[in-house]
This record gives C-alpha cells, sequence and structure tokens, in this order.
C-alpha cells in the first residue's frame, strides 16, 4: 500500500473464519515447542511486545493482555465482594493468577493446568504477565487434567475462572467447554460463589459458539451474564460469561464499585473501575439475540469445534 512502511520479516498467520486471516508481524521467536499437548510459540511482536501462541491461537500478548484478564477475573471477584478461594483452570501465563492475588481478600488459589511446558516457557519468556505471581505463597500449581481435578477435589470454591485455551479439535480442552464440565463446576462452588469461562469471540461471523456457550450454563445455573471486552491482538471482540445459583447484579453503582475496589484490592487495574464495569455488562442487544436463537446444547457427544489453527511463515 503506498505510503505504508512493512518492517516484518516473519507472519503469524490466524485464520479467524473462513473468510477472515489476522496476520501478526514478528520481530524475534523466543521460543518454540511441540508439547505432548499442543504446539508453543512465544514470540516477541512489532506493535504489541510478547506473546503466547499455542496451536496457531493467539493466546495473549503484553502489550493488551490487560484487556482480556481484567475483564475475565474481576466482575466475578467484585459480584462475590470478598472471595477468599479462587480456582483456575488453565491460565498458563499466570496473568489470571495475577489478578486474582490483587485482592486482599483471597487466601488461596489453585492454578490447573495440563501443559507443564508451557507453564514453565511462560515463567522464564513472560514475566511482563505473571509479575511473580507464581512465588506467592497463596498461590498452590497444580500440572495435570482440570477434569480430574474436578473429580478429585473436595473443596468448595468462591470463584471458579475457566480460563482455557480455544475448542479446537486438536487441542487439549474442547472436552471443556460442555454442559457435563459445566455441572463438575456446579459441584465444587461454594454457595454464592461465582464462576466465569473465557467463551469466544462475540464478533458477527463468529458468535454462535459463544451464544452456544451461554446457552448450555443456563441448562445448569440459573443466574448467567455475557460480556465481552475488545481485544485489538484477538482481531474481535472476546467474550465471556458470569454464572452463579446466586443473582447477577449487571448495573451496579460505579461509585460503589471504585470504593470496593479501593478496600479490597491493591490497585493498578488499566481496564477495571465502576464506570468500565458497568458498561462491560450491558449485553449488547445482537449477543442477547443470538443467544436466544441459539440451536445447541454443548455436550460431550457433541462439544465445541472452534474454527482453524494459524501458521507461521515468511514474508
Amino acid at each position: 500500500m503506498a505510503g505504508s512502511e512493512v518492517k516484518a520479516d516473519a507472519w503469524i498467520k490466524e485464520y479467524i473464519t473462513p473468510w477472515d486471516v489476522y496476520e501478526h508481524g514478528i520481530k524475534r521467536l523466543l521460543a518454540y515447542k511441540r508439547t505432548q499437548f499442543q504446539e508453543m510459540y512465544i514470540v516477541e511482536t512489532g506493535a504489541y511486545g510478547k506473546a503466547l501462541v499455542l496451536d496457531g491461537k493467539w493466546q495473549s500478548c503484553t502489550g493488551d493482555e490487560f484487556l482480556y484478564h481484567e475483564p475475565l477475573v474481576h466482575p466475578a471477584m467484585i459480584a462475590h465482594q470478598a472471595p477468599k478461594t479462587a480456582l483456575i483452570l488453565g491460565g498458563g501465563e499466570g496473568a489470571t493468577v495475577r489478578e486474582i492475588l490483587r485482592w486482599t481478600t483471597i487466601e488461596r488459589v489453585v492454578m490447573v493446568d495440563i501443559d507443564g511446558e508451557v507453564v514453565d516457557a511462560c515463567k522464564e519468556h513472560l514475566p511482563e504477565m505473571h509479575q511473580g505471581a507464581f512465588e506467592d505463597s497463596r498461590l498452590e500449581l497444580v500440572i495435570g487434567d482440570a477434569l480430574q481435578y474436578l473429580a478429585d477435589t473436595k473443596e468448595k470454591w468462591d470463584i471458579i475462572i475457566s480460563d482455557l485455551s480455544d475448542p479446537i479439535e486438536e487441542g487439549p480442552s474442547f472436552q471443556l467447554f460442555t454442559q457435563e464440565y459445566f455441572q463438575q463446576i456446579k459441584g465444587v462452588l461454594a454457595s454464592g460463589g461465582f464462576f466465569v469461562v473465557q467463551a469466544g469471540p462475540t464478533a458477527i461471523a463468529e458468535i454462535q459458539l459463544h451464544a452456544r456457550l451461554v446457552k448450555t450454563l443456563r441448562t445448569v445455573f440459573p443466574h448467567v451474564t455475557s460480556y465481552a471486552s475488545p481485544v485489538p491482538t484477538y482481531a474481535v471482540p472476546w467474550g465471556f460469561a458470569l454464572a452463579s445459583d446466586t443473582s447477577i447484579n449487571t448495573r451496579p453503582e460505579p461509585e460503589e464499585i471504585d470504593a470496593l475496589l479501593a478496600e479490597k484490592t491493591t490497585g493498578g487495574f488499566k481496564l477495571i473501575d465502576g464506570i468500565s464495569l458497568l458498561g462491560l455488562l450491558q449485553t449488547p442487544a445482537y449477543v442477547r439475540k443470538a443467544i436466544a436463537e441459539a440451536d445447541m446444547i454443548y455436550t460431550l457427544k457433541e462439544p465445541p469445534k472452534f474454527f482453524g489453527k494459524g501458521v507461521k511463515g515468511n514474508e
């Protein structure tokens, strides 16, 4: 294009839909490994800093990860008001743990990730994301299968966060977006607890996965709220679903939220405050319509199938 200067020699091409591609210009490859479970890249981009890529799908990037991790964690924490325990399923970069540990009420966090090689690589190459969270005495890191952990645990959790990689068929997590999985979650959620799941894109061309996930959650929990955050390196707004047996206040008073955060967190937020939370929780009409019209409940027999993988190539 006239007047434009392309600086990258290497690119990661991510297929968004059968008709859309997002290419990320790469400055350096920091780590690569085909683990037992997935293919991992850690790269340095030209515009957004360092990023984790699993099975060709962008996971998070230091330049804009706060637009994913803060909305993933804090609406549930705020809804609870004073959580003491949290269970994270996935979350290899450590940024989800980082955000939970901002809460001074938190006494215990368990993070369960199936891929220890990815976690180790993130510890080494992505300190900007975990910011030392793996060293916090309140954290117990478990390398293992989320379903097995849920089956074995006798604990009840105030907050459960499902921060899993996208449910592509070749990946390790597609079964963890199903009705059976959500029923297991409900069984270990404490009374008055909240569960949040990263629930796929809410872009027009890709809304079906999110809509079906929310509809599936509503067969298990009486209260489910859909919300989304714009994440530039995903190329689309990213959806989340907050679920509980307790009602969810989707119109909180901003001043009350700001006071709560000032009292019970260590601060440092880039996105979340009272006004931002109020905005996040206002589900757009097109999303509500898609959820109402969703035609499938995800089960182990019929799990979700996320579109596409990415590829790395040279200019």
